[in-house]
């Protein structure tokens, strides 16, 4: 394989990765700092990409004006309110009253949440998936990166997913709005004795990891069909990526979620037919090396 196909196949690879690194961030924030497991979060990114594409091509119609849409730089913006939103709203009434028990009841809650929502929209779109019309000018057509040309608007998901991931990072771990954060999950009492609403910091929390989940599917929705079904195909992949980077961990999340696109674009020009269980393996040879992950803390 020539060196061009080799970083050809690299950036193909990224493309894929930012959105394992987005949506495994979002898993890592709401495990690492609220201890939950939540299932849902393919059923949310998927909602993202259809807020988008409802704003765009139903909700001029619906409110009488035919020739109206909301651009994909308004969703990049509505969506992720929208629907972190609406996570706030399930953890403040949902999730709130399971934390006193075991894990596995949150878990098969947000199980049921993501079935419902699947259930809901399949009902009305169906599965076989509606092409976004949205993309903007700005962004269309090819760049000319050297060794091959590359999709602009790919180009510009890649970048803006990696500035996002690292800014999230760099909050969480790097500021003192990170450390009180982090020093609510460990001691909740000793912080609300300085005066700070934990349980609206967890739920502000809860919607923020949600909200990068419905930011990933609106950077999705111009590259892939929007589907009912397109959070169900994505999140064990992304389960997985969580896993092998460290569950909780957060530059694990992003760092890994990267990593393993690359892995899997290289793995597709060499040998397509294992693409699909490369990750799967690499997380089973991790798992039996370094249990707790990548960058997971041993204890």
């Amino acid at each position: 394989m020539s060196l061009n196909a080799i970083l050809a196949q690299t950036m193909l690879g990224l493309s894929q990765g930012v959105f394992y690194a987005m949506l495994s961030l979002g898993l890592a924030i709401i495990f690492g700092l609220l201890n939950v497991i939540n299932f849902a979060h393919g059923a949310l990114y998927m909602l993202g990409a259809f807020v988008a594409l409802i704003g765009y091509s139903y909700l001029g119609p619906w409110l009488g004006q035919p020739d109206w849409h909301m651009g994909f730089w308004t969703a990049l913006v509505v969506s992720p309110l929208l629907v972190g939103g609406l996570g706030m709203l399930i953890e403040r009434f949902l999730l709130r009253r399971l934390y006193d028990f075991d894990h596995i009841y949150g878990l098969l809650l947000t199980f049921g949440i993501a079935l419902i929502l699947q259930g809901l929209f399949a009902n009305y779109f169906n599965i076989s998936g509606t092409p976004y019309p949205g993309q903007p000018e700005s962004l269309s057509g090819i760049v000319n990166l050297g060794f091959m040309y590359f999709p602009k608007y790919r180009l510009f998901a890649i970048l803006f997913s990696i500035v996002v991931c690292f800014a999230t990072w760099f909050v969480i771990e790097r500021t003192s709005l990170g450390a009180v954060l982090r020093a609510g999950v460990e001691n909740p009492k000793l912080v609300e004795a300085f005066g700070i609403n934990v349980p609206r910091m967890v739920t502000l929390t809860f919607g923020f990891g949600v909200a990068l989940a419905a930011l990933a599917g609106v950077l999705a929705a111009p590259i892939y069909s929007v589907s009912p079904l397109m959070g169900a195909d994505l999140i064990i992949t992304v389960f997985a990526v969580v896993v092998i980077g460290g569950m909780g961990s957060i530059l694990g999340a992003i760092v890994t979620g990267l990593m393993l696109g690359l892995v899997q674009g290289l793995t597709q020009a060499v040998y397509p037919p294992a693409a699909n269980t490369v990750i799967f393996f690499i997380m089973v040879v991790v798992l039996l090396i370094r249990p707790a992950g990548l960058f997971g803390k041993v204890v």
